[in-house]
């Protein structure tokens, strides 16, 4: 097979040579090979051809296997494949054996595996276990019985216990119980001086209560960063009672007057109903003087007096009305 003389053979059994070895390198690392075997670290190169069919990272495992053997730790492949097929972070497992080791802190692969399955960094748990954490909690309030109320601040410091990290509660939990225990201590004070003229006694009172028990950590100490004096609750519920029985006062002497109003209008509508009586029984009166005249029971003179009599009464009448507004209008 030749073109203008040159033969193409050669060249093309070049370039498969060169693409067969270029597949062949990229599918095994045998640059991660060798730098295991000049470490120390006798991997059989079908491990890592094994590694790549399994969908493994070969370098995320030989890489943390080499760091453990330098260290002088006793882990094997088929250890680090299975946690990183667990979905764990091997390489942070490694150096969190290496800090143990380091640390005197007694860890095997297996606990370190479970802490970082369970979702926490199995290093920084050694770390703080080696150097202890420090906590603030929020202010914290609480009431003395005087009324007081009195704002503290503490300080928490916690190591981390690493046979209780996989299944203990959290920093969270630890801030609440120690929380309670402040609002607690306060709350049990005589009154709101003797928290500011000791305010170690919180501290004290709540460390003896064992607030780590069931948590991931230690409690090493717990101090009283701030206190200070907040509003005086018991005036302000007093102010507030006193406010809501004016309110019940009030209410009911409204009820009161509404009653009364109500009863007024009664004897009102009441007085109405006797004047339409009255009006009535004056309209029967014509008819009466007419069935008199007619039966004979009644004669024209007595008629004519009755006359005169209605009509010297509203003479009366007009008059005392009449003076009645003249010494009015003298007044």
């Amino acid at each position: 097979m030749t073109i203008e003389g040159i033969n193409l053979l050669p060249i093309i059994i070049i370039g498969i040579i060169i693409i067969a070895l270029a597949v062949l390198l990229t599918f095994i690392p045998v640059m991660l090979w060798i730098s295991a075997l000049a470490a120390g670290v006798h991997v059989n190169i079908f491990t890592l051809v094994g590694m790549r069919l399994r969908r493994v990272v070969p370098a995320r495992v030989i890489n943390p296997l080499i760091k453990a053997h330098k260290a002088g730790i006793d882990v094997n492949t088929n250890q680090l494949e299975s946690h990183y097929l667990a979905g764990g972070n091997v390489d942070r497992v490694v150096n969190a054996l290496i800090a143990a080791q380091r640390a005197n802190i007694e860890l095997i692969f297996e606990r370190a595996a479970a802490i970082d399955l369970a979702g926490r960094d199995v290093l920084e748990a050694v770390q703080m276990s080696v150097n202890p954490k420090v906590i603030e909690t929020p202010f914290i309030a609480g009431i003395a019985m005087d009324g007081i109320e009195v704002k503290a601040k503490a300080r928490i410091t916690v190591r981390a216990n690493i046979d209780r990290l996989v299944g203990g509660a959290g920093e969270d939990t630890v801030i609440a119980r120690v929380g309670e225990g402040v609002v607690s201590t306060i709350g049990s004070s005589v009154t709101h001086k003797k928290v500011l003229e000791n305010p170690d006694s919180i501290s004290h009172n709540v460390l003896s209560r064992g607030l780590d028990a069931g948590t991931a950590f230690e409690i090493l100490s717990i101090d009283i960063a701030d206190v200070d004096v907040g509003k005086n609750i018991g005036a302000i519920l007093q102010t507030d009672q006193a406010e809501a029985d004016k309110n019940i006062a009030q209410a009911k002497a409204e009820e009161r007057r509404a009653m009364a109003v109500a009863q007024e209008q009664e004897m009102v509508a009441k007085v109405q109903e006797m004047r339409a009586k009255v009006v009535e029984a004056e309209a029967d009166v014509p008819l009466a003087l007419a069935e008199a005249l007619r039966s004979g029971n009644m004669g024209v003179m007595d008629y004519m007096n009755y006359k005169n009599i209605n009509a010297d009464t509203d003479m009366r009448n007009s008059i005392g009305k009449v003076s009645k507004e003249d010494h009015e209008d003298d007044e």
